[in-house]
């Protein structure tokens, strides 16, 4: 009964995940009531590695440059994100977030982190990065 193993883990990952988009809705609205949870994704991983390439972005979410290019335009709209020159290369643009976007984002993350804390908080601190790291393993071979 081995493939019951890998059926309950294709549940178990399905369920999170749609909960997960459930989740981002919702704190993506709180960033801003018109932004997606799609964008919300790209507005955390411009954060975490401003200034950041559109071409870095559709490596790390795997998916096209069109949508990539749609969601930052969305995110210059709402005022989170701005176009500046790349250091690394002049000719190149990237982006990075504004004080604005830097200030919302700030806000929900701190909130998303306690609501986690409130989740977990009787777990134990192993059991926390234990799970912190196979989310990441399976994270790198999606």
């Amino acid at each position: 009964m081995e493939d019951g193993r890998y059926t309950a883990l294709e549940r178990e990952l399905a369920l999170l995940l749609r909960r997960g988009s459930s989740i981002a809705r919702e704190v993506a609205v709180e960033v801003h009531p018109d932004l997606d949870a799609a964008s919300f994704s790209t507005l955390s991983r411009i954060a975490e590695t401003a200034p950041a390439r559109a071409s870095d972005l559709v490596d790390f979410f795997g998916i096209d440059k069109a949508a990539v290019s749609r969601q930052i335009r969305g995110l210059e709209h709402l005022g989170l994100v701005e176009r500046t020159e790349d250091p690394d290369d002049g000719r190149a643009r990237a982006v990075r977030l504004t004080v604005k976007g830097e200030g919302r984002l700030r806000r929900v993350r701190q909130a998303r982190t306690a609501r986690f804390r409130k989740l977990v908080g009787e777990w134990s601190t192993r059991d926390i990065d234990e799970l912190a790291r196979l989310l990441g393993t399976i994270n790198r071979v999606l």
